[in-house]
């Protein structure tokens, strides 16, 4: 796993929805919780695996993490199966919905902090 199943064909099209696409929830975790190595790992944003773009992804504990906007109101069996994936690759995935992360930001800090915390105890562990 040491690519962590980086996939560099979807390079441009990733870059593209950091910059073009991001939404206003995708932008407030960004800045306000998951950049500049806030809560002790370093996120990516919009990272290719296998052939999926994940939101944010902490690749020093393999946590990734997904924002859940309108887009994401009728794919419930699609979102199923491609969190089946990346946990089947040992990744963790935790979810929110866009709401949450403008309207409940404290509490979607605290579940990540939870989460991270858990997984370095792991890995430390180990």
């Amino acid at each position: 796993m040491s690519n962590n199943y980086y996939n560099p064909n979807l390079k441009e099209f990733a870059r593209g929805l950091r910059t073009e696409t991001i939404s206003r929830a995708e932008k407030y975790i960004w800045k306000h919780v998951l950049s500049r190595n806030q809560q002790g790992v370093k996120f990516k944003r919009q990272r290719p695996i296998l052939h999926f773009i994940v939101d944010f992804f902490a690749q020093e504990i393999g946590l990734i993490i997904e924002i859940d906007g309108n887009s994401h109101v009728n794919k419930g069996d699609y979102d199923r199966m491609r969190q089946s994936k990346l946990e089947g690759l040992g990744y963790v995935v935790i979810r929110f919905s866009e709401g949450d992360v403008i309207n409940n930001l404290g509490d979607v800090i605290t579940q990540i902090q939870h989460v991270i915390h858990c997984l370095k105890e792991e890995r430390e562990e180990t």
